[in-house]
C-alpha cells in the first residue's frame, strides 16, 4: 500500500485539539502499520506558531515547501475569525489538489473563504454554523452532525469530534481492527457515527422558563417508554394541546416531538452500549413499541440498524 502524506496546516491562534486528536490518531495508525501514513505539519512561512491556548508548535515545513498532500487536514481555532488573506490564497491553490480535504471545528471556515466548500454539504462547530451560512451562501450548512462528508471534502464540529473523523478516515483506509486499536489506546468510542447530533436532547434544548414546562421535560428524560403524545404532555403541564405545543417550542427552541424523538434515541443508544438487553425489549423500554419502529428511527437518524449500532459502538468485554 502506498505511503499517504497527511499535512496538517498551522497558524497563529490554531485550536491545539483540532490539531493534536486528528494527528494522534494518524500517527496510531502509522505505529499499527509503518509505512502506511507520512503526517507532515506547516505554516505559511514555516516558523513557529502560537496556539489559541498559549502552546507553541513548531512546524516541519513551510507550507511552500514542495509537498503533494494525500490528505490535507486544516484545523480550526481562534485565528479562523479573521483568516489570513495569505493562508486563505494557499488554501484556495493547493486545496483542490488534495485527494482529501479535510477541516476540524471552524477550518471549515477557512476551506469556504478559499471556496472550496461552494456547492457543498459541511458542518462546523454548532456557534459558528450560523456565521457559515451567512458569509458562504453556496454553502450547504448541516448544523447538526459531527462530521460530513462530500465526495474528497470532509468537514467536521468542535475539537473531538476531529477525532472522530480522523477515526473514520483511518478504517476507510487501513479497515477497521487498526481504527478500533487505535480507539482503544486513546480511550474513545470506535466510533461515532457521522450523522450523531452534536448535542444531545437536554443540551441541544434549552431549558424551559416556566415550572410546568420544566417539569414536562424531566418527565420526558425519565420516562421515555410513557404516552409522550402531545395531549398527554399538555394534560400533565395543565395546558390545552395547542397552547402547549406552542409554549413547548417558544420556550425549548425545539417542537415537543421533536425533544421526544430525541430522548427516546438517546435512551436506546445508552441501553445498547451498556447493557445486554434484547433488541425488543429496549426498544419497549424507550418508548417505540416495537423493534421495527427502533430500527427505521435508528436507520434514519444514525444510518444503522440498532443491531450494527451495538455491534460498532458497545465497548469490547475486559479480557
Amino acid at each position: 500500500m502506498a505511503q499517504r502524506t497527511v499535512l496538517f496546516v498551522l497558524f497563529d491562534a490554531v485550536q491545539s485539539l483540532d490539531v493534536t486528536g486528528p494527528l494522534e490518531v494518524f500517527m496510531g495508525a502509522e505505529q499499527h502499520a509503518p509505512g502506511t501514513y507520512r503526517i507532515r505539519t506547516a505554516s505559511l512561512d514555516g516558523a513557529p506558531v502560537r496556539t489559541s491556548s498559549g502552546l507553541t508548535l513548531v512546524p516541519d515545513q513551510a507550507l511552500d515547501d514542495p509537498l503533494a498532500a494525500h490528505t490535507l487536514v486544516v484545523p480550526g481555532g481562534q485565528g479562523t475569525r479573521t483568516p489570513d488573506p495569505a493562508l486563505v490564497g494557499w488554501l484556495r491553490e493547493h486545496g483542490p489538489r488534495a485527494e482529501r480535504l479535510v477541516s476540524v471545528c471552524t477550518g471549515a471556515i477557512l476551506l469556504a473563504a478559499a471556496g472550496l466548500l461552494d456547492g457543498r454539504r459541511a458542518t462546523t462547530h454548532w456557534a459558528y454554523c450560523d456565521k457559515l451560512a451567512r458569509d458562504h451562501p453556496d454553502v450547504e450548512v448541516d448544523p447538526d452532525p459531527i462530521y460530513v462528508r462530500d465526495g474528497h471534502v470532509a468537514t467536521s464540529a468542535g475539537v473531538t469530534s476531529g477525532i472522530d473523523l480522523a477515526l473514520a478516515l483511518v478504517e476507510e483506509d487501513l479497515g477497521r481492527e487498526v481504527a478500533l486499536g487505535i480507539a482503544r489506546h486513546l480511550v474513545v468510542f470506535l466510533r461515532r457515527p457521522g450523522n450523531q447530533a452534536q448535542f444531545s436532547a437536554q443540551l441541544a434544548a434549552q431549558t424551559a422558563r416556566r415550572e410546568p414546562l420544566r417539569d414536562v421535560q424531566r418527565w420526558i428524560n425519565e420516562h421515555p417508554d410513557a404516552d409522550l403524545s402531545v395531549e398527554s404532555l399538555a394534560d400533565r403541564a395543565s395546558l390545552s394541546p395547542r397552547h402547549f405545543a406552542r409554549a413547548f417550542q417558544a420556550e425549548t427552541g425545539t417542537t415537543p416531538g421533536r425533544y421526544v424523538d430525541r430522548v427516546r434515541l438517546e435512551h436506546a443508544r445508552r441501553l445498547l452500549e451498556d447493557s445486554t438487553d434484547g433488541i425488543e425489549e429496549i426498544s419497549r423500554a424507550s418508548g417505540y413499541g416495537t423493534p421495527e419502529a427502533m430500527r427505521r428511527a435508528f436507520v434514519k437518524a444514525l444510518g444503522a440498524a440498532p443491531a450494527e449500532y451495538r455491534r460498532r459502538f458497545r465497548p469490547a468485554p475486559a479480557r
